[in-house]
């Protein structure tokens, strides 16, 4: 039987309990779709698990803001880092949205008829970049906690997808065919357009004091649940030696957005160092870690729960680096 999970095993989501089934009620009733696998395979590691869905749930579908225009932002991000199976993901939730014409527009890789549509599909693509020009916002001031935590949401949920999903979003690759893509959307349509109450995932957390959320999130739930995964993924360090802790740091605090090359040049050898190069590939290139990769870096003391968190700390280094250059950007307004 085939399986969407790359190098690693998460236990079925029938066998769960405690905060992982929680996490999986609140997901099937509020994005429609039981125990998705982008965050099943984040289920071995429930710390980051919760979190990750708060922060979802509290931008992309409590939020402020139509659903249409953050899925647009969610796809852009999706493009933006090469994630096949999220860019798959959001072209079937546009359809729930009602809005096929637009869905099948972007899925043959056209620009939006529409102009705001337009703009909010660019304005997600240009995330990806550390400190680029994101203003004037395609979306009003008062709403940007909700979409800049989308964004933000799926510059992780992207990477982690890459790392250890298939690029399958269904079975043997059902979601090619543009009759399969509606009748999902069609089938997701109730939920996508049904208020969902913020804050409620919040609930969920280890802590609902996580410590200090950014100045973007205006005092939101969105804030609470991005302070909370940031905290969770940055216990993934704990992995990497000092050594390889402070090269992983320093090569982001350059990363300029780019793609790296084929040839990878500048990241480490698997053979020397393959914790750091693992947590590099997540940042930046998820989508090419490979089987000896991960081989490379296990010990028997490495759990699937290690390795869901040595993926989870590399891509959120990258998201910090997007949200660290956003943050100093507003920051400077206000002064």
């Amino acid at each position: 039987m085939s399986t969407p999970f790359r190098h690693t095993e998460p236990l079925p989501p029938g066998s769960a309990a405690g905060t992982v089934a929680e996490v999986y009620a609140q997901i099937a009733l509020d994005f429609g779709i039981a125990e998705p696998s982008t965050f099943v395979v984040l289920s071995s590691a429930p710390e980051l698990l919760a979190p990750a869905w708060a922060l979802l749930r509290e931008s992309l579908i409590a939020g402020p803001g139509g659903r249409t225009g953050k899925e647009l932002v969610a796809l852009g991000v999706s493009l933006a880092n090469r994630c096949p199976f999220c860019v798959d993901a959001h072209t079937v939730l546009l359809h729930a949205t009602g809005d096929h014409a637009l869905a099948e527009r972007v899925a043959r890789g056209e620009t939006p008829q529409d102009e705001e549509h337009a703009r909010l599909l660019a304005w997600g693509k240009r995330t990806r970049v550390p400190g680029a020009d994101l203003e004037p916002f395609p979306f009003p001031r008062e709403h940007a906690p909700a979409y800049l935590g989308t964004a933000l949401t799926f510059h992780f949920i992207n990477r982690i997808a890459s790392a250890l999903l298939t690029e399958n979003l269904l079975p043997a690759g059902a979601q090619r065919f543009r009759a399969v893509r509606s009748i999902a959307g069609r089938a997701l349509s109730r939920t996508v357009r049904r208020t969902a109450g913020p804050g409620q995932s919040l609930a969920l957390l280890d802590d609902i004091d996580p410590g200090e959320a950014p100045a973007w999130a205006l005092g939101t739930p969105v804030g609470i649940a991005y302070a909370s995964l940031l905290r969770a993924a940055m216990r993934g360090a704990g992995l990497l030696d000092a050594a390889d802790h402070d090269l992983v740091e320093a090569v982001l605090q350059d990363w300029d957005g780019t793609h790296p090359p084929l040839a990878l040049d500048g990241f480490p050898d698997r053979r020397e160092r393959p914790g750091a190069r693992l947590a590099l590939l997540a940042a930046l290139a998820p989508y090419r870690i490979t089987d000896q990769d991960v081989a490379a870096w296990r010990r028997p003391e490495h759990t699937d729960h290690c390795l869901v968190h040595l993926v989870a700390y590399g891509a959120f280094i990258a998201v910090d680096r997007i949200e660290s250059a956003l943050s100093a950007q507003i920051t400077q307004e206000v002064v």
